[in-house]
């Protein structure tokens, strides 16, 4: 309940039987009294997710600004236990109405998707509720103190005065949500859940970031927020909206707001850290540990996996995947002539000068560049395995220096449905040798193009499905996704470089090691240095990488086994359509299901397909 988007995705399916194979669609012409029936129903649920879509967006101001629109805008969402509770009461009326009014064998297909989906997202979020009390309400990943902040400089765009007055009033807002979050995290503590020590030091570290800097102390750099808040104000006065006098009033305003609502929260927020965190663990454990921590994991796996695999079930798969793909490195170590084991090919890759960029900004600056690259080579290609393509363009940046960290993982910010603002790759660079050129190429395509910016764009632009559907985020199909096209782009031509495709299998191995590292901390009892010589031994990968993901899975149980097992379910569902459809399997076609629906729990996706192939027959 700790994320931005008011309440966590729910996560038990919902099965209401296998409806057999439709094509019947709102706006198609009604031949016989059932389809008229179905036409009927059918518009009139789809009004009905739309005005229950837009009474569950007032719940959260960010996610309007998200998606480009101004109602609320100078709010912050409330970040309460009980305002998470509130909705969650909310929801759980609406599956009550949706019930009670709506005949769903008299719905088409893609109606009973959204019937279905409402359902499960509702009881995703019930379910994942009563866990509220183990959650890690800061860490070094996905915590508010750091969200918040590069959200307000992302997606608060500023057109005209009202724009400023609003995002300054959201600074404020910041404040106040950050510390209904610091409630939470003390009301957790007190139960004796605390993340591990590190995440305390990267959260302090953060935080004193953002408040280091102009208008907080004399140091002559301005702080983030400030630079963007006189950057914003400055295109004001270009662009003939307000005049100088009106800009020194704003900048008034903003550092007040600055010094006096933003900086005491943080400094707060900060001052607790500091005298908590000799009662967080210092040496990692998993959740098992935590009070219900057996459970919490299980709900935690079917949150992230959409499906009811156990932690056994993961763990195995996992071990399968790592020795297939140490097979296929075999077959590259000696494609490329080198002599020794595949251990010492690992220590080559991990070392050798050629497959790093300077730790500079020339450096910096070639892996943006070469990413970019890639992306822009992609994109030619894009209608040749597509036939919905995204509109929201894509630009590749460095993590803001306040966030960013040695190692960790690159990461999508996502485009606006109206494409105003861009999809953004972020990628961590302080520390290049964090980055080798051998894994350029995989993770430009998997964050970009055709990978999370592809999914996400479209489904954001979708206007086929319910405006809840385009809005919705399943971390197996969306990873999922983002790891299948890595595999798909060496289709379509990339990885020319022997050692960039040694490079994405190296991505891939990483996600088949998440498998067993995950279940191993949280289910197993494994330490924090088990998990790190488990992944060393089976990645070329640099240690300050390694252990950065370990401490990510730590923090996010679960998180990081939706990538290999939403990879498996699309290959199974590729290979099934092309096996039942033969000559008459077109690639495109295929990619538009998967793509056209929004993202969906697994289950449903593939059911979704099942109908694709009936039709296509």
């Amino acid at each position: 309940m700790k994320h931005l988007i008011t309440l966590i995705l729910s996560l038990l399916l919902i099965t209401c039987g296998d409806p057999a194979p439709e094509s019947a669609a709102p706006g198609s012409e009604p031949g016989t009294a059932e389809t008229t029936a179905t036409v009927d129903e059918t518009a009139r649920i789809n009004a009905w997710f739309d005005e229950k879509n837009e009474e569950q967006l007032r719940f959260s101001p960010i996610s309007l600004s998200a998606l480009g629109r101004k109602e609320l805008y100078d709010q912050i969402d409330d970040m309460s236990v009980e305002a998470a509770g509130q909705q969650l009461d909310w929801m759980a009326a609406t599956v009550r109405e949706l019930q009670s009014e709506f005949n769903y064998e008299a719905l088409d297909f893609e109606a009973k998707t959204s019937y279905d989906l409402w359902i499960y997202q509702y009881e995703q979020a019930r379910d994942s509720f009563q866990f509220n009390t183990q959650e890690y309400v800061f860490e070094q990943m996905s915590g508010v103190h750091s969200q918040l902040p590069v959200i307000l400089m992302n997606y608060h765009s500023v057109a005209n005065l009202s724009d400023m007055e609003a995002y300054i009033s959201r600074i404020g807002g910041v404040s106040r949500a950050l510390g209904q979050q610091l409630d939470w995290a003390r009301d957790n503590a007190e139960r004796g859940v605390r993340p591990p020590r590190y995440a305390y030091e990267f959260v302090m570290e953060a935080s004193s970031g953002l408040i280091s800097g102009q208008p907080f102390d004399d140091n002559e750099q301005d702080s983030a927020l400030w630079n963007d808040a006189q950057t914003k104000i400055g295109a004001l006065v270009e662009a003939g909206e307000i005049d100088e006098a009106a800009a020194e009033g704003l900048r008034v305003r903003a550092r007040d707001a600055l010094v006096n609502q933003f900086q005491p929260a943080y400094q707060t927020l900060i001052d607790w850290l500091s005298q908590d965190i000799s009662n967080a663990p210092a040496e990692p454990v998993g959740v098992a540990t935590l009070p219900d921590g057996i459970a919490f994991y299980n709900q935690m796996l079917r949150n992230w996996t959409t499906t009811d695999l156990t932690a056994d079930d993961i763990h195995q798969i996992g071990l399968d995947e790592v020795a297939r793909l140490r097979a296929e490195m075999e077959a590259i170590k000696d494609r490329v002539g080198f002599s020794g084991d595949l251990s010492e090919f690992f220590a080559f890759v991990a070392s050798d000068e050629r497959f790093f960029y300077g730790n500079d900004e020339d450096g910096r600056q070639r892996y943006l560049d070469e990413s970019t690259e890639y992306i822009e080579n992609m994109k030619a290609l894009l209608p040749q395995y597509f036939g919905i393509l995204p509109k929201a363009d894509l630009v590749v940046k460095r993590v803001e220096a306040f966030r960013e960290q040695d190692g960790a993982a690159a990461h999508y910010f996502a485009s606006s449905p109206d494409g105003s603002v861009p999809g953004t790759y972020y990628v961590h660079l302080s520390d290049m040798s964090a980055n080798p050129v051998t894994e350029l190429e995989a993770v430009a395509y998997h964050e970009g193009l055709p990978g999370h910016h592809m999914q996400i764009a479209i489904a954001r632009e979708l206007e086929s499905v319910p405006a809840f559907r385009s809005q919705a985020g399943f971390g197996a199909y969306s990873e999922g996704w983002g790891l299948y096209t890595e595999l798909l782009a060496k289709e379509m031509g990339g990885y020319q470089d022997p050692y960039s495709d040694f490079g994405r299998l190296v991505s891939e191995m990483w996600r088949a090691v998440r498998l067993v590292v995950d279940t191993g901390i949280h289910a197993m009892g494994w330490s924090e240095q088990q998990a790190i010589d488990y992944f060393a031994s089976n990645v070329s990968t640099p240690l300050p990488s390694i252990v950065s993901e370990v401490r990510r899975y730590t923090v996010l149980p679960g998180q990081a086994t939706s990538y290999k097992i939403g990879m498996l379910k699309i290959q199974e569902l590729r290979a099934r359509s092309e096996e039942a459809l033969g000559e008459r399997f077109d690639i495109r076609a295929f990619h538009d299901v998967i793509l056209g629906g929004g993202a969906l729990p697994l289950e449903i996706l593939e059911r979704r397909v099942d109908n694709y192939i009936a039709l296509s027959k």
